[in-house]
């Protein structure tokens, strides 16, 4: 089916309105072969609190970001391949029910659904798209994925030393490696991640410990790779910020508001 409606005028169509709604922020989206397959608003699992985000599902692609005005205007687009999508089920919570993670080498986050029959088809669209895929391509699914951040709310200590209390005065961070909440202490160091970004990130002391020890390891097997450069003394700067990635955009590769709409996902051709 997916052949069969890759070069339609409807695909086009529906694929062009996608692209006008999120304007000259958004990057094109049309590709030859390239399939939308639904749509639908979830409630993604954010720093701060959970918030409604809107989904759409290509068949080699999945495309989310942030409503301004449904169905017309969307921002902070985010493109992320589906060769390098596992997804994992969760179990509910207090404040968020029908849960599950997308998890990529670059970024894991927890999404929810409006019912669990919502969940159901959301997972079988992706794990039926993502085995295409990776049957076509002859790749292997994600292996290393990306650690979620827990939310700022999880927590009022310190995750690593645990008796540093936050405040409007003592301000929350998040160890890239691990994703815990942690205190600025307990998070002085950068380590460069290539996998995750081209610049050092912040890491938290015992990630920093563990990443140090594997370089070594590295090293002295002799394995070839180019070393990790590890930076001590870290200082803030625009590129290490703890913006959510609500505040800004994310690059992929080219090649409380919980869920109130009524917007559910759909399939176009079902």
């Amino acid at each position: 089916m997916v052949d069969h409606l890759a070069n339609t005028e409807i695909n086009s169509q529906r694929i062009a309105a996608v692209e006008s709604c999120f304007g000259a922020s958004g990057q094109p989206l049309a590709l030859p072969g390239r399939v939308l397959l639904g749509e639908g608003i979830l409630t993604k699992e954010c720093r701060k609190k959970p918030k409604p985000r809107i989904f759409f599902l290509f068949n080699d692609i999945l495309v989310y970001g942030s409503i301004i005005i449904n169905k017309r205007k969307y921002n902070s687009q985010h493109i992320i391949p589906l060769e390098d999508v596992t997804l994992e089920t969760l179990p509910d919570t207090l404040q968020m029910k029908n849960r599950w993670m997308i998890k990529t080498s670059k970024k894991s986050f927890v999404v929810s659904a409006a019912s669990l029959t919502e969940r159901k088809e959301w997972i079988s669209h992706l794990e039926e798209c993502i085995r295409h895929l990776l049957s076509k391509t002859g790749r292997q699914p994600c292996r290393e994925p990306a650690a979620p951040w827990i939310p700022d709310r999880a927590t009022d200590i310190c995750m690593r030393c645990t008796h540093t209390k936050f405040s409007a005065l003592t301000r929350r961070h998040h160890c890239r490696k691990c994703g815990f909440v942690v205190c600025a202490d307990c998070s002085r160091h950068r380590f460069l991640m290539p996998r995750l970004s081209p610049k050092p990130l912040r890491v938290c002391s015992l990630c920093y410990r563990q990443l140090l020890a594997q370089e070594e390891k590295g090293a002295g097997d002799g394995g070839g790779q180019q070393p990790l450069r590890a930076a001590q003394g870290y200082e803030p700067s625009s590129d290490d910020s703890d913006r959510s990635d609500e505040d800004k955009a994310e690059q992929w590769p080219a090649d409380a508001e919980f869920y109130s709409s009524e917007v559910s996902w759909s399939s176009f051709h079902s």
